[in-house]
């Protein structure tokens, strides 16, 4: 595996097992997985959120739209319910839109806990742990693929390299990465390309592609730990 292979895996894992180490580690409202997966053929999905913490809490559970897309899609319940310490609460998120989702759906969720007031000391002011996840919608028709990333289109035309996901699915990858053998690094506006979004970049002044030039891209799992690099074909 080259330096730049291994540059772009461990930047891709931080993030991933940064994330994986609130879920599994941090104090507070831990929930079970890193994602919340919600299949509209099921109507709903749920999760686990545990209170780690030695004394009940309030779980706040919250969702946010993405900035591409601020469609509100899915209900999450209860939005707040007490927790005992050491115990669990079942977050139900509930698909409740008035039009049919016919692409993955990305968004956001953040649980957060709000330790009660302690009464010996009035002042004290308690510490909140807030986890942010993915939530991802799938439509009732979509089949299950494990590699959306391969679906992405690049063609470059002139000093213009663009990506486009004409697919259904919701590609999530690292932000970082390479025209190959040329070595170009390029970044990506975020972590998703969205289904029908499109991404130019401009190339360095002077760069020229070989005919074999390839984009190698740093994808990630639906669970969003990186897999192995992709070189994807470059039309031209």
């Amino acid at each position: 595996m080259s330096f730049l292979d291994k540059l772009g895996l461990y930047f891709f894992s931080a993030l991933a097992l940064t994330t994986f180490s609130h879920v599994s580690q941090a104090a507070g409202m831990v929930p079970e997985t890193s994602v919340v997966l919600i299949n509209v053929a099921d109507g709903e999905g749920t999760i686990n959120v545990t209170n780690t913490d030695s004394q009940a809490a309030l779980l706040y559970t919250s969702l946010q739209n993405l900035p591409e897309d601020q469609e509100n899609l899915v209900v999450a319940t209860p939005p707040v319910a007490r927790v005992e310490a050491g115990e669990k609460q079942l977050v139900r998120f509930i698909v409740q839109s008035e039009n049919p989702i016919t692409t993955q759906r990305l968004k956001r969720v953040t649980f957060e806990g709000i330790p009660q007031k302690d009464p010996n000391a009035p002042a004290k002011i308690g510490v909140t742990v807030r986890q942010d996840l993915p939530v991802l919608i799938t439509p009732a028709d979509l089949p299950l693929k494990s590699d959306p990333w391969t679906l992405l289109e690049w063609s470059v035309k002139g000093q213009t390299l663009t990506v486009k996901n004409d697919s259904r699915y919701v590609v999530r990858l690292n932000q970082l990465f390479n025209v190959m053998p040329a070595e170009i690094k390029l970044t990506l506006p975020r972590t998703y390309i969205l289904p029908g979004q499109t991404n130019h970049f401009e190339l360095p002044a002077g760069a020229r592609l070989s005919a074999d030039a390839t984009v190698r891209i740093y994808p990630a799992s639906t669970y969003g730990f990186a897999v192995k690099p992709f070189d994807a074909p470059l039309n031209k």
